[in-house]
Order: C-alpha cells, then structure tokens, then sequence
C-alpha cells in the first residue's frame, strides 16, 4: 500500500491534561509513516501515567505500524505508562487479532473518549 501512504501521510494530534494523553492519529499507519509516531510519543512517556491512541482515523495497518504499535507498548510499560488503543477499524482489529495482539494491548473497545478518562 505504498502509494495510499505517500497520499495520505499519517499524522497526530496530541492533547495532554495532566498525567494523561490522548493521541488523535490519522492516515495509514505503514513502512516509512511510523518512526514519527514513536518518536513524537516516546518523549511523554516519563510524564504520561495514561496515553490513549485514537485510531478512529487510520484505516490501514502494516507490519511496520504494529511493530510500532508493539514498541509503544513495550516503551510505555517499561516507563510505567498505561497505552491504551481506542476506536479499531476493521482492518486493525483483524490484523492484532491474527497476531494474537489484541489480549496483549490494552483496547478500549468502539466508543469515543475526551480528556474526562
């Protein structure tokens, strides 16, 4: 899906309320999008006791975004932060489904969320 990825470049928005985050993400999620992501939410990390990510706006998942997703979750935990997912496509839920993720990261089932969490 290299070509859907250079149309629409993923991107997030970071909204933090004290020891919590939420990261509205948008696009595809895949090979050449993902080091942004690490790299932009690694920082909140020693921060951060909650960090949600949003996925209502990612349509697409390669192995390089569930790597990435699996190294946010292992960075997170070793600094004592809380990752959850919210808001799983289709597409999304089946690939951490197959790889047997889904019970291992920490998702927060189909509704939407606001800084009250």
């Amino acid at each position: 899906m290299p070509n859907a990825a250079v149309a629409n470049p993923f991107t997030f928005e970071i909204e933090r309320k004290g020891v919590k985050a939420l990261v509205s993400c948008h696009g595809a999620l895949v090979a050449g999008q993902t080091k942004g992501l690490y790299d932009g939410l690694v920082p909140l990390f020693p921060d951060c006791r909650r960090l949600v990510l949003d996925l209502t706006d990612v349509r697409y998942v390669d192995s390089m975004g569930l790597g990435t997703l699996v190294r946010l979750y292992v960075s997170a935990k070793g600094a004592g932060c809380r990752l959850e997912l919210i808001n799983l496509g289709k597409q999304i839920r089946e690939i951490l489904g197959i790889t047997h993720l889904l019970s291992v990261l920490t998702t927060m089932g189909e509704q939407g969320i606001t800084m009250r969490f």
